[in-house]
Order: C-alpha cells, then structure tokens, then sequence
C-alpha cells in the first residue's frame, strides 16, 4: 500500500517531536498513558519510553469490573519495564449510572453505556498525572485511520495532551510495531475490540482497516458502498477533530 514507508525512520521522527514536545510542555514530567493491550497503546507507550526513559512513563490500567484480556496489558508494562498503576473504573462508570437513573428521569441509552466508560478512563489518566509528584502529561494513543471515521469517544480515548501517532494509519502502526523489538509481536496484530460488544472493530465499522487505510491513502476502494459508507462516517465526525467551536464577538 505504502511501499515507501520506512517505519525505522518514523520512530525516529516521532523519538525526536515527543522529546521537543515534553522539553517545551514539561521537561520534568512523566508522560500518562493508559494501557488496554491493543497495538495502538502498546506502540505509543514504546515510543514513550524509547524517548523519554522508561522511568519517566507511566502507565495506567483502567478495567471496566473484569477485563478479560488484562493479562495483555500486564505483559505490556512488564515488556517494556515502566511503571503501572491498576485503577478499576467499575464503581465510578456504574455511580454516574446510578446517579443518572436515581436523579433523572432519563433512560440510559445505547450509546452512553458505551460511551462513559471511555470517558471515565480519560479523567482518571489526568487525575493519574496531577497526582504525580513530577506531574504528568496524558498521551493520545489514537491513529489516523480510526480518526478518520470517527471511531473514537469525544473527550474519551479522543482526548489527551499530545498525540504522537494520530498521523498514521493502522497498516503504517503495525509496521512501527514490528520494527519496535520491545513490543509483543501478538499485540500488535492483536485483533482490535471495543471490549465491550463481543465484536471486532473491523465487524461493527462493517469494513476492513486495509480498504480503509488504501482508500485514505490513494484515494480509491474498489468498492462504491463501503466507500460512500467511509465518506458518510467521515464527515459526520470531523466534529470529534476540531476545537471547540467559538463565537467571537466583533468590536462595536
């Protein structure tokens, strides 16, 4: 798809912009990233400790209750040697919840149930990193092509201070992976799940990541439906890229 992609050359560049990034926005600081045992996380806190130290990585388990594949992000911390922490986020998801039925009238819809949990994670990594004594700074782990369709939470997984591989694709992640010798080859082709839905990404998007990532790229498909189906997904969802929308009010 992109045979001039040099993942070897890429880590370097990514190696090189986190460390100017920190040494302007927290030369002290320790870079906050959750860890779910998917490629995406485990890649970027790789990087992380590649470019900073693994001393000053901090990664955060975040289980809704029971997580079935914890061991994944288990192996992931111990792979690359960085300090963790385990935060159960169960109580916390399923108290909104309960707040929200007790206190409202409200019913709690589809896209909530599946939505808080990520949400929850993402203030729980900024309480990680401003209860840190050096404090902290909370990495974006999401790629280009699962921003592109928008298959990610506003203010969830979506959020964080900087984000080191939002410029890649998945095919181009996996590569970066694979030439990363720390990281668990099994997690980076590890098949990608929300957890949540008993599906894999690729089967609730109802399209493959390598069509997605040659459409992004070249531009074609092969495939009208699916592509009129990533047009769609990409335009209702270019909301979740933008800053917040702002009135600015002229001078009289």
């Amino acid at each position: 798809m992109n045979i001039n992609f040099d993942a070897e050359k890429q880590i370097e560049g990514i190696i090189a912009w986190i460390r100017e990034w920190f040494a302007a926005n927290g030369p002290k600081a320790s870079a906050v990233i959750g860890i779910s045992g998917g490629k995406d996380s485990t890649i970027v806190a790789a990087l992380l400790a590649r470019a900073l130290g693994r001393d000053r990585v901090v990664g955060v388990l975040m289980p809704d209750g029971i997580q079935m594949d914890i061991h994944d992000s288990e192996k992931v911390v111990e792979a690359l040697g960085i300090r963790s922490f385990t935060v159960n986020v169960h109580d916390g998801v399923e108290g909104v919840f309960n707040a929200l039925m007790r206190d409202t009238d409200l019913t709690i819809r589809k896209d909530a149930r599946i939505n808080l949990p990520p949400r929850i994670r993402m203030a729980t990594l900024y309480a990680v990193a401003q209860c840190l004594p050096e404090g902290g700074r909370v990495a974006n782990t999401c790629n280009r092509s699962e921003d592109y369709i928008g298959y990610s939470t506003k203010y969830g997984d979506a959020a964080g201070d900087f984000s080191p591989c939002a410029g890649y694709t998945v095919t181009e992640m996996k590569a970066i992976g694979d030439a990363l010798s720390e990281v668990p080859y099994e997690l980076v082709h590890k098949t990608p799940s929300d957890g949540l839905s008993g599906m894999s990404d690729e089967d609730k998007i109802g399209f493959t990541y390598d069509l997605l990532d040659r459409y992004i790229l070249t531009g074609e498909c092969g495939d009208e439906e699916v592509r009129a189906k990533i047009d769609r997904m990409h335009q209702l969802n270019l909301h979740k890229l933008q800053t917040i929308p702002t009135y600015r009010p002229g001078k009289e």
